[in-house]
């Protein structure tokens, strides 16, 4: 079988910056028609958004997709709230682990696969300062050994 296509749209960087992801998984989205056309244009963020299980349903808060320039009465909210669709095992499981002290449901991608939009949704637990520290220091020190490599690697 072939790899799916899959054209990534947006992407939370600082998610992983700011958490420790421990288990992801791919959503639907519930979007009005224009909310798909900003979409497939790129006009979306989800740098302060999360989601959250209400009455056995998840739903995403705070991504926010620009109106359509030619949508007119047909824009809807940008920030507005929207449903994600996940079989009921799933939820059951991102209830399990949101009812845990520390842990949050926060999107890490959302992208186009076989013409619908997904979105990635990450279990995260977040990160004290010495964590973040820590992930720095050690990104720099690999990249110290890197750039050592190369030299060593040009010199030969």
């Amino acid at each position: 079988m072939a790899k799916e296509e899959i054209k990534i749209i947006a992407q939370n960087k600082k998610a992983y910056h700011d958490y420790f992801i421990e288990e992801t998984y791919e959503a639907g989205i519930v979007l009005s028609g224009t909310e798909v056309k900003s979409i497939r244009m790129g006009k979306v963020n989800l740098k302060d958004s999360f989601a959250r299980v209400e009455n056995n349903e998840v739903y995403l808060y705070n991504m926010h997709i620009s109106p359509y320039e030619k949508g007119n009465i047909f824009n809807k909210d940008p920030l507005r709230t929207r449903k994600l669709l996940l079989n009921r095992h799933e939820i059951n499981k991102l209830i399990g682990y949101v009812t845990r002290k520390g842990y949050t449901l926060i999107p890490t991608k959302l992208y186009l696969k076989r013409g619908l939009v997904k979105v990635e949704l990450a279990v995260a637990r977040g990160k004290k300062l010495y964590d973040k520290r820590e992930d720095i220091a050690r990104r720099d020190a690999k990249r110290e050994l890197e750039k050592h490599f190369k030299e060593k690697q040009l010199d030969i």
